[in-house]
C-alpha cells in the first residue's frame, strides 16, 4: 500500500510528463525543425525521414517509428 510520499512522487511524475507532452504539442521542443530547415534525418535514430512524411509534415523531426515511441513514452 503506497504511503503519502509514494503518492506525491507519482503525482509529481505525472505533472512533469504532462508538462513535457504539452511543450511537444505546442511545437516548442528544441529538436523540432523550423521552416526552411533542410534536415531529413530522424533526430532519434538517424534514419532518413520518408519524403511522403516530410511532404505532409514539413516540420517532422522524427520518422514514424520514433515519433510513435516518443508519443507513447511513459515514466516508470
Amino acid at each position: 500500500m503506497p504511503d503519502e510520499m509514494d503518492r506525491a512522487q507519482e503525482i509529481n511524475e505525472q505533472h512533469t510528463h504532462d508538462a513535457l507532452a504539452e511543450c511537444f504539442r505546442r511545437g516548442i521542443r528544441n529538436s523540432m525543425r523550423q521552416p526552411g530547415d533542410q534536415g531529413t534525418e530522424c533526430v532519434d535514430c538517424g534514419e532518413e525521414i520518408p519524403a511522403g512524411r516530410l511532404k505532409l509534415m514539413p516540420h517532422a523531426a522524427r520518422c514514424v517509428s520514433c515519433q510513435t515511441l516518443h508519443e507513447n513514452w511513459r515514466p516508470m
